[in-house]
């Protein structure tokens, strides 16, 4: 099943076919934040409501929350991977650097999780 996102966090969801419910819980963060719902119009709520309630807290107690993701991705790879994206990086034309993006952005627009250069808002 595909998660969601909202003002960039991510969300895992799941369904309960034993209590017929949807509960999520929000990726990429050391704070645990889930929500839950019978519909998925229902979760699509409790999550935005989740993370605005998330963020407002931060903001009361002093806190800045918790981004998942700071934009530096380290990867361990294969060498003859690392050779062959070196290469398919320079016939482009672009440092390795902006051909992965390119390719980790296409990647990530064929889960319906990334467009235009931004996270798709649910």
């Amino acid at each position: 099943m595909k998660g969601m996102i909202y003002k960039g966090f991510g969300a895992r969801i799941e369904f309960d076919s034993g209590d017929e419910i949807f509960s999520g819980k929000i990726a990429g963060i050391s704070d645990v934040i889930g929500f839950h719902a019978d519909t998925v119009a229902g979760l699509k709520t409790a999550f935005h409501e989740a993370v605005d309630d998330y963020v407002e807290t931060c903001k009361k107690v002093g806190k800045e929350p918790q981004k998942p993701y700071s934009g530096n991705l380290m990867l361990r790879v294969d060498p003859r991977v690392h050779s062959a994206v070196a290469i398919a990086a320079e016939l482009a034309g672009k440092s390795l650097n902006e051909w992965g993006e390119e390719v980790l952005a296409k990647a990530a627009r064929a889960n319906d999780n990334y467009e235009e250069g931004r996270f798709l808002a649910t």
